[in-house]
């Protein structure tokens, strides 16, 4: 307390400790819209960049390192929805993109499995935190409740709008309830991040079709807009003879079959055809149906099916065998009854379009396999015309549909591709959606730039090895067909995995009219990031383009940190006589436009 307007000497150190507290505490913040932010922040996080939802991902395992599993959850959250799923079924573009996995830098960070760690680590009195506008009086119905319904459904409720869902099955989810296998993908997990979302207000109404049980138009005279996120559901078939066999199923339908219950008939030797996901889902499902002997056969390779390696482990490690470079012809049967299939062998040959090669079937090839059951697992398409016969064509770049106040989203528009770039899609047509409604762009994203300390990961972080997922053993599996395969990381493993991560939203430069070329950081970096250029050239959408480098000091404009190379050691800034390196954390955020 003062007395007569004096602090006592105990007071005073305090104030003072508490001016020093604060004078290094202050960080200074910006927000940037410059092509040259945006660039860099692309570059820098590779991660980041190829996640469909932008994912803050270096954000979310800093804070995993720090033991912060609740602030992991939400970072994940507010921009991926549903963490707890992700982490366990998403398709992991982010790790194929991972720094940490570039040649001579070792395997990629375990980022998916980070994401299920803060979802399962989080404490169990961990209150989600939303930003709500006020109520706009506008409604939206949205058709159907997979992850893009969902997500449009969100955000659409975070925006002041009445999303009511209408789900034609039973239960919500789309394919995360009907085409995920429950030792994926523990129901009681999704029926939790489901019901984060409804308890926003969202309306589900089940068993609803529209097309069957309401009409699109019907629902564009009661809504004020209409999101039509119906999935694919329309399977792809063989087109070969002998697909009516009796025990010849579809992919989706015998998963459908699978997570409702019931035990499609499969016998000893089952068959499956297709190099995705589901074909996957469906080969291990069949295992616990009692088949002795799974094979997928596919048209490529296995460096060439679309699933990632853990996938590939866990198919292999429960006896499911790939016979690739093959295609079938004809499905064999004797009284109705699948008894094997005719293929053909394929060979690879090139071509100047992606994926830049296809399979080219090989005359005179074919061979016979038994089998007693075929699974078609060729991926589904929307179906466009079951919804209604108003649309004419869908853009996959535009959530717009050509009738007035109707959108669309996921994969009812790109057609099948993976659960966060349907969560994206969703998310971006919410934001058409309130565009059309309020005539305000409410929300923008922008660069966040914080002033930073240099990085506190020391080097040997570099040299941990890939933290492997816990899993149950083979006989605990085939006992009980629902329980769930991997158990996620204990606190230590979560911890030790954060540390690989290169932390890549760090931006390191060097003032130029600061530095004297003494080329002390070049001397000290661990890889070739640190480069003498004699131009750094713009591109046409004003984002830097690649460093022009030279060997010679009389050529020298800049001695620059390539931080598409940086592994954020923090040793240049260590060793920098001038003191000229400074760090800022760069960050993708979405912004309120009032802001």
């Amino acid at each position: 307390m003062k007395k007569n307007g004096l602090y006592s000497k105990e007071e005073k150190i305090f104030q003072d400790k508490n001016k020093l507290y604060r004078a290094h505490s202050v960080k200074q913040i910006a927000y940037s819209t410059d092509p040259r932010d945006f660039g860099q922040v692309a570059k820098s996080i590779p991660c980041q960049e190829a996640c469909p939802a932008r994912t803050n991902i270096p954000g979310y395992i800093r804070c995993i390192n720090e033991k912060r599993y609740g602030r992991a959850y939400e970072l994940n959250r507010g921009a991926n929805i549903m963490p707890g799923v992700l982490g366990r079924i998403c398709s992991r573009p982010c790790e194929t993109a991972c720094r940490h996995g570039a040649p001579d830098n070792g395997v990629s960070v375990g980022i998916c499995h980070l994401k299920r760690a803060c979802a399962d680590l989080k404490s169990p009195m961990h209150r989600i935190i939303e930003g709500l506008y006020a109520p706009t009086g506008k409604s939206v119905a949205v058709v159907g409740s997979g992850p893009a319904g969902l997500a449009a459904a969100h955000d659409l409720a975070i925006l002041g709008h009445r999303p009511v869902i209408f789900e034609s099955m039973e239960k919500p989810g789309g394919m995360l309830m009907y085409g995920i296998p429950e030792f994926r993908l523990p129901r009681d997990l999704l029926m939790t991040e489901i019901n984060n979302i409804l308890r926003l207000g969202v309306e589900l109404k089940t068993s609803q079709a529209v097309g069957t049980h309401i009409t699109l138009e019907t629902l564009t005279q009661e809504f004020d807009a209409v999101v039509v996120a119906a999935g694919c559901t329309k399977p792809r078939v063989l087109e070969v003879d002998g697909e009516d066999l009796e025990n010849v199923y579809n992919g989706l339908e015998f998963m459908k079959a699978v997570n409702a219950g019931e035990t499609p008939v499969v016998g000893n030797t089952v068959a499956v055809i297709g190099a995705g996901f589901t074909a996957v889902d469906c080969a291990r499902s069949a295992i616990r149906l009692g088949a002795q002997q799974v094979a997928m056969h596919i048209r490529k390779t296995m460096d060439d099916m679309r699933i990632d390696e853990t996938e590939k482990h866990e198919a292999r490690f429960e006896g499911i065998g790939v016979e690739s470079l093959v295609q079938p012809v004809k499905i064999l049967g004797e009284n109705g009854k699948v008894t094997g299939i005719q293929f053909v062998r394929t060979r690879i040959e090139k071509t100047g379009t992606p994926p830049f090669k296809k399979s080219v079937p090989i005359a005179d090839s074919e061979f016979f396999i038994p089998c007693d059951s075929v699974i078609a697992a060729l991926g589904q398409a929307p179906d466009v015309h079951d919804v209604s016969d108003a649309f004419t064509g869908l853009d996959k770049d535009s959530p717009a549909t050509g009738v007035k106040g109707v959108f669309a989203a996921g994969d009812f528009v790109t057609g099948s591709t993976d659960v966060i770039s349907a969560i994206a899609g969703g998310r971006r047509t919410a934001l058409a959606v309130d565009l059309y409604l309020t005539d305000m762009e409410r929300k923008k994203t922008v660069v966040r730039l914080e002033s930073h300390a240099t990085t506190d990961r020391p080097r040997s972080y570099d040299f941990i090895d890939r933290v492997p997922m816990n899993t149950i053993a083979m006989d605990q599996r085939l006992a009980d067909h629902t329980k769930e395969v991997e158990t996620g990381f204990d606190p230590d493993q979560a911890l030790e995995e954060s540390q690989r991560c290169y932390l890549c939203n760090l931006k390191y430069e060097i003032d130029p009219l600061r530095c004297i070329y003494c080329s002390a950081c070049i001397d000290v970096a661990p890889k070739d990031c640190i480069k003498m250029v004699e131009t750094i050239p713009v591109n046409a959408d004003g984002t830097y383009g690649r460093y022009v480098q030279t060997g010679q000091w009389n050529q020298v404009v800049s001695i620059t940190i390539d931080n598409e190379a940086c592994i954020r050691c923090g040793q240049c800034y260590d060793v920098c006589p001038m003191d000229c390196i400074s760090v800022t954390k760069t960050e993708l955020i979405q912004m309120d436009m009032d802001e």
